[in-house]
């Protein structure tokens, strides 16, 4: 990678592994569904009308139905319940268990026409992956835990379901007007549940710049940076960046929450990355389109 590619690069791991700290910090004030619509709105007023100037609406034709079952499965569904999550779990943990999506695309890519044959390497890298998520929680299930880590099993199949809906229905849809429109739509569905939570006082400063800075930087902005990095480095390697964000988010939560970072957590941090580079290893040629939103 030229000099270019490396500070898209390293803008993408710091601008997507820092949203799970701002969300902590965040739902310390407001109600998860307030974020949500905070969040999915201004994104939307600042990627809309670049995806009308560049006559994104036009053409969509029967990909309506994709487009708001994707704006569900990526944004919609999983954004809200790791906001709730991240009430009663620590954002170490919430940014580590996201870590687990890989894992989660590779089985249900069958579901979506992908037929390719898993080798033993790839059944070893899922087995890994699952010890490896076993000692990031480390079985030791609170009762006020239960109900988010549940939560967070719906945040990882949805980030898992988004890409393959995208791959599969939304070919040649570009990925501005995919990630524009489904974040408008959830503003839309989010609005009405947000007046009735609206905060009665103003939140703290710290609370406005965090939602400020999941909006525009960690959404908007961060599609914008995204789509100049895919033109660099080109969709697949990209990705790569999903490796990347979980370790940043850990250490934003250890350094600046103060949170706590057992050896469990790093030690399956590790094996969940191993496992999952060994189940999306590819035997053949080829990779999936735009890679769409993430938290």
């Amino acid at each position: 990678m030229n000099r270019r590619s490396l500070l898209l690069f390293a803008a993408m791991c710091l601008i997507w592994g820092i949203p799970y700290f701002l969300i902590r910090i965040a739902v310390s004030e407001i109600s998860p569904a307030v974020l949500v619509f905070a969040r999915t709105a201004i994104g939307a007023l600042i990627l809309l009308p670049i995806v009308i100037a560049r006559g994104g609406l036009k053409g969509l034709g029967r990909k309506w139905v994709p487009l708001l079952a994707f704006a569900a499965l990526e944004i919609g569904i999983p954004w809200f319940f790791l906001f709730r999550a991240e009430q009663q779990i620590s954002s170490s943990l919430a940014g580590l268990l996201v870590s687990c999506v890989p894992l989660i695309g590779m089985l249900i890519a069958p579901l979506f026409g992908h037929r390719e044959k898993m080798g033993p390497l790839g059944i070893g890298g899922l087995v890994l992956g699952l010890v490896g998520v076993a000692a990031i929680v480390g079985l030791d299930f609170h009762a006020s835990n239960v109900p988010a880590l549940l939560g967070m099993v719906l945040v990882v199949l949805g980030y898992a379901f988004g890409p393959a809906v995208v791959n599969r229905f939304l070919v040649g849809v570009p990925s501005m007007s995919v990630n524009g429109i489904s974040l408008a739509a959830c503003a839309i569905v989010y609005a009405p549940f947000a007046a009735l939570q609206w905060p009665h006082a103003l939140p703290s400063v710290q609370v406005l710049v965090s939602v400020g800075v999941l909006a525009v930087v960690c959404t908007a902005t961060a599609f914008l940076v995204f789509f100049e990095l895919i033109k660099e480095i080109g969709p697949v390697r990209a990705t790569v960046i999903t490796y990347v964000n979980p370790a940043v988010a850990a250490l934003a939560g250890v350094l600046i929450l103060r949170e706590a970072f057992t050896a469990g957590m790093g030690v399956g941090f590790a094996l969940v990355l191993a496992g999952s580079v060994l189940a999306t290893r590819r035997r053949r040629p080829g990779g999936p389109t735009e890679a769409p939103a993430r938290q």
